[in-house]
């Protein structure tokens, strides 16, 4: 069993930045594939980035090229998504998940994620 508890989220203006920390349990950390996804008020929950079980390899959705960057830290069983350039559309709660083995389109779609944490919540305001 692997919990994931995410942190860092709040209210910024926008152009502003913030880090979000995913803290996971468990011993085999580094055997997981792991993403984040948001929700936004009223909206389908969308997938935003995902990083590969050592960290050198980063997926990201269109909405995140550029402005988000995922990183993980194996030894103290981590990930961050760094966000900058933010936006009133990157409002939402925002999950990480973790998946066994690789990562594929498929999980893009949360299908096969098997951990999620509860999520944090980002405000953006205009």
């Amino acid at each position: 069993q692997v919990q994931l508890v995410e942190s860092g989220g709040g209210l910024v203006q926008a152009g502003g930045s913030l880090t979000l920390s995913c803290a996971t349990s468990g011993r085999t950390f580094s055997t997981y594939a792991m993403g984040w996804f948001r929700q936004a008020p009223g909206k389908e929950r969308e997938y935003v980035a995902a990083i590969n079980w050592s960290g050198a390899i980063t997926y990201y959705a269109d909405s995140a090229k550029g402005r988000f960057t995922i990183s993980r830290d194996n030894a103290k069983s981590t990930v961050l998504l760094q966000m900058n350039d933010l936006k009133p559309d990157d409002t939402g709660v925002y999950y990480c998940s973790a998946k066994r083995g690789g990562w594929a389109s498929a999980q893009e779609t949360g299908y096969g994620i098997d951990y999620w944490g509860k999520g944090t919540l980002v405000t953006v305001s205009s």
